[in-house]
């Protein structure tokens, strides 16, 4: 009788709305211990995990080649294509990204807060995410109004996206580029305690050129 009652005590315990609790809570926690995701869609299930959160830099590209400047990528805004050609002459900061992804949430407050520092000093942020434009598009809205992302989002084209990753294909990543189109730096995951300072100092290094 008494191990009848501890099952159905466990039973009651164990409601819907704590089983979706404890998914949630689980979830974060498993995305504050990645540094990157994988890429691929779909990405749920073939996010890559690392204990420890880091950002490795991307010695590849050392400007942007045509056919990415002059690609036009899907704006999330509805409005006219994103063309990186159009922002030549200033500081880009390229961030490719997915809205499944546990460190690319960790980055998108840390970006939200580098715009809002170095906007007025000419540097321009362009957010592309890897995802299908169609299949993600409510998710991504839903995104940019949750973390108040006040720069420009859209999604990479495929031939885009593979020629910046350079055969990379964890996210997030953020390219630092020049006023002169130099690359300047290009991170690869997200690490807390370091990424943002060293996006900063790339950001004064490229604005000094």
């Amino acid at each position: 009788m008494a191990e009848r009652k501890k099952v159905l005590n466990e039973v009651k315990f164990w409601t819907p709305l704590r089983l979706a609790s404890t998914a949630i809570v689980l979830g974060l926690l498993a995305a504050f211990g990645v540094s990157s995701c994988n890429s691929n869609d779909p990405p749920p299930k073939n996010a890559t995990t690392s204990n420890r959160p880091t950002a490795r830099v991307n010695r590849g590209l050392v400007t942007l080649p045509r056919q990415v400047l002059d690609a036009e990528n899907k704006a999330a805004s509805g409005a006219a294509p994103i063309k990186l050609a159009d922002y030549s002459g200033k500081v880009m900061v390229i961030n490719l990204w997915a809205t499944w992804c546990g460190p690319c949430r960790l980055e998108t407050p840390e970006l939200v807060r580098l715009h809002k520092e170095y906007q007025s000093r000419g540097v321009e942020m362009i957010a592309l995410s890897t995802e299908d434009p169609d299949a993600s598009a409510q998710t991504v809205m839903a995104f940019m109004k949750e973390y108040e992302v006040n720069y420009q989002v859209g999604w990479a084209k495929r031939e885009v996206a593979q020629i910046l990753m350079q055969g990379r294909t964890a996210i997030p990543q953020s390219i630092v580029v020049g006023r002169d189109g130099r690359i300047v730096n290009h991170f690869v995951g997200f690490d807390p305690n370091s990424t943002p300072a060293k996006l900063k100092a790339a950001l004064d290094e490229a604005l000094k050129t």
